[in-house]
């Protein structure tokens, strides 16, 4: 029998905002080409993934993010997920140090420890990873605009260890770009942002081969209100600005392309969620072979790291939270993530419970052990359904990347606000819908509890900003105060030439700089960035 037509007036919106149909045929895919659109696994466009064998071979990487109080408490976290069967680590920084701000800075007051782990200075570094062998452990760092320094600091404590860097294996996520659109976390204006950017690329291509210099981001987007759309495209947006500067710095792109790597959330939207990974994997392998000139494999490549949806997550019937994070692990797994975070059932009160954490590991060990979704590669390929979302979501993430070109590129339009103020337009459309009823929010706008049942969350010391502010005027008053400050003059005369601001900045951080007084001396330089607003 034939298919039955399209009727758009009932399909059902999709978060992208193209309809959904409720049924998909063989006319769906009319006229469409599958060598082109699929290929092979492992072979461009890389639509069926990037591996030829992806999770038939092994499991994605299991990646905990985590981190929180002290170095200490967080490393007896690290060591608990690591003894649990976690095959990767995810460290959680708290606000002053994303900010580039030392725990005893006025600015710091209250959030010490709050949301990751205090990091100060190498000795900070030292305890965090303390009976964790570097050479032997992936290790990824949510840390953007003192991303450098933290990568410094994980080298010093490798090389104290006897790792060699050269065996130093991991990700510094080092994407500001997109702290202009939607974290905040920013301390540099964009182009000095994009130069220290540029000397991470060069730097770990000279020192540490095999680390991973970025990973480019969508999730905090996501976060912010971005559909999935408008997370790849300004993801992808961003990564072209990378890709352009590091070529101008003089760099051949088939030398630093193939350690970029990406980040991006799953929601609970299943469906649309695995296209939107199988569209980002189609756009940037033909950005990068079209427009760049890749001929590396792995330059075309998009590899990528995958975060269950926080946002998402609430603090209603939080027990809710285990079905809403299994379904979004699922979809992350069937759109072909290499390494995945699964978040704890009670984030949305607090950070995670030992027990909570310990069930977003086994989330995913379930389906990675339990379920077939192993056993065979992309095994939507070819579904009407999925098939023509991906060309969906595909179609509205050029359009609105045309956009950002006709503006002059990524750094142009956030300059005027762009990418913000069109995530912040989504985020109230979709949070306007939730207070209608017109979206289902499980708990919250129906199927609620007359009352909650009662929760003792995991509550972070208070006394730790103090005990943090000891250690740092122990650390200054043993150190050698002339070496910090001749180390400290060699990064400003750096900053203010055209060098590599990674020698200097180690040579600082080697002589027990803190963290704050390496981004002070940069912010004497660069400055500050101060947001626009646009209405």
């Amino acid at each position: 029998m034939a298919a039955e037509p399209r009727r758009a007036e009932s399909a059902r919106p999709a978060e992208s905002g193209f309809p959904i149909e409720p049924l998909y045929g063989p006319e769906a895919l009319a006229g469409w080409d599958p060598a082109s659109r699929l290929g092979r696994p492992g072979e461009y466009p890389y639509t069926r993934g990037v591996y030829p064998t992806m999770y038939t071979g092994r499991p994605w990487t299991m990646r905990q993010y985590a981190g929180f109080g002290t170095a200490a408490e967080s490393n007896a976290r690290y060591r608990q997920l690591i003894a649990g069967g976690g095959t990767g680590l995810s460290v959680a920084f708290d606000l002053p140090t994303q900010m580039g701000y030392d725990s005893d800075a006025p600015v710091a007051a209250g959030e010490v420890g709050k949301v990751g782990v205090a990091v100060d200075s190498v000795e900070d570094m030292a305890v965090l990873f303390d009976g964790i062998p570097l050479g032997g452990v992936s290790t990824s760092m949510t840390i953007n605009a003192p991303a450098a320094l933290l990568l410094l600091l994980y080298q010093l404590v490798g090389e104290a260890q006897g790792v060699a860097p050269a065996r130093l294996t991991g990700t510094v996520q080092n994407d500001v770009l997109k702290e202009y659109i939607a974290r905040g976390t920013y301390i540099f204006p964009p182009q000095p942002s994009l130069r220290l950017v540029a000397d991470v690329f060069r730097y770990c291509r000279a020192e540490i081969p095999r680390w991973n210099t970025i990973s480019i981001s969508g999730y905090h987007m996501a976060e912010a209100g971005a559909d999935p759309a408008q997370e790849i495209a300004f993801t992808l947006a961003n990564g072209i600005a990378y890709v352009r500067t590091a070529i101008a710095a003089g760099m051949p792109v088939d030398d630093f392309a193939p350690r970029l790597s990406f980040f991006f959330v799953a929601r609970v939207t299943l469906l649309e969620e695995v296209a939107k990974f199988r569209a980002a994997r189609r756009i940037w392998a033909r950005v990068m072979r079209e427009e760049f000139g890749a001929k590396d494999p792995r330059s075309q490549m998009l590899r990528f790291h995958t975060q269950t949806a926080g946002v998402q997550l609430t603090a209603q019937q939080p027990e809710v939270n285990l079905v809403r994070v299994s379904v979004q692990a699922l979809a992350a797994v069937l759109g072909g993530t290499q390494s995945l975070h699964t978040n704890g059932f009670d984030e949305a009160i607090a950070l995670p419970t030992e027990k909570a954490a310990r069930l977003a590991l086994r989330t995913q060990q379930v389906l990675a052990h339990e379920t077939d979704v192993t056993a065979t590669v992309d095994p939507f390929a070819g579904s009407y359904a999925v098939e023509s979302l991906t060309d969906e979501v595909e179609a509205a993430a050029l359009a609105l990347m045309a956009g950002v070109e006709e503006m002059g590129g990524a750094v142009a339009a956030i300059e005027q606000g762009f990418q913000k103020a069109e995530i912040e337009r989504t985020a109230y459309r979709l949070q306007q819908e939730t207070d209608s009823g017109e979206r289902t929010v499980v708990g919250v706008n129906r199927f609620r509890l007359d009352a909650e049942e009662p929760y003792q969350p995991l509550r972070v010391d208070p006394a730790i900003e103090r005990r943090q502010a000891e250690r740092l005027a122990g650390l200054r008053a043993g150190r050698d105060r002339a070496a910090v400050i001749r180390a400290l003059d060699g990064l400003r005369r750096t900053a203010e030439g055209e060098g590599n601001v990674l020698y200097p900045m180690k040579e600082a951080l080697a002589a027990r700089a803190t963290v704050g007084e390496v981004c002070d001396a940069l912010r004497g330089v660069w400055g500050v960035y101060s947001p626009v607003e646009r209405f």
